[in-house]
């Protein structure tokens, strides 16, 4: 049952990993940690709704401990070119998934958190600021410059594919 399960649901976890890990090693470790919790706990599971939006919610939260584990100091340092007037994300729009998704990576932990907990898992403001221990505010100004960020490699990435 535990072979069949992690074979039906691995490569779907792994990428939720990925969204939350700088590399593919951390993300490795955390689909690990999430597949012995999910064989841990697999009587808990009630039947409320789906059974996969049950593993994906082990996944999450298992990602959002490992953050609270490694990053001792929530202190973000933005680079000092990062400033971009419009926030939009249009540019990410012309993008292959594997290349926002390296881009992800590359922002710092503590957006890259707030933007995979808020854009992509649907947490409110409040809801970060209440699991992270940080403000709502900080929530959502952290997320204004991680999108800010992202924009500016997106158009990096589009500058270079024109040039090439």
């Amino acid at each position: 049952m535990q072979e069949l399960l992690y074979h039906r649901f691995s490569s779907r976890m792994y990428a939720v990993c990925l969204r939350y890990c700088k590399d593919e090693h951390d993300a490795q470790d955390l689909l690990q940690d999430g597949f012995v919790k999910i064989f841990r706990n697999l009587d808990k599971f009630r039947g409320e709704g789906s059974f996969e939006g049950w593993i994906r919610r082990i996944f999450v939260n298992t990602s959002i401990e490992h953050f609270r584990k490694t990053v001792k100091d929530f202190t973000i340092t933005e680079p000092k070119d990062a400033a971009i007037e419009d926030p939009s994300l249009t540019a990410l729009d012309k993008l292959a998934e594997k290349d926002i998704m390296t881009m992800i990576q590359q922002l710092s932990p503590g957006y890259r958190q707030i933007f995979n907990m808020h854009v992509i898992e649907g947490y409110s403001h409040k809801d970060i600021g209440d699991i992270l221990g940080i403000s709502e505010g900080t929530s959502k100004s952290q997320l204004a410059r991680a999108k800010m960020i992202l924009k500016k490699m997106a158009e990096e990435q589009l500058n270079k594919q024109r040039i090439n």
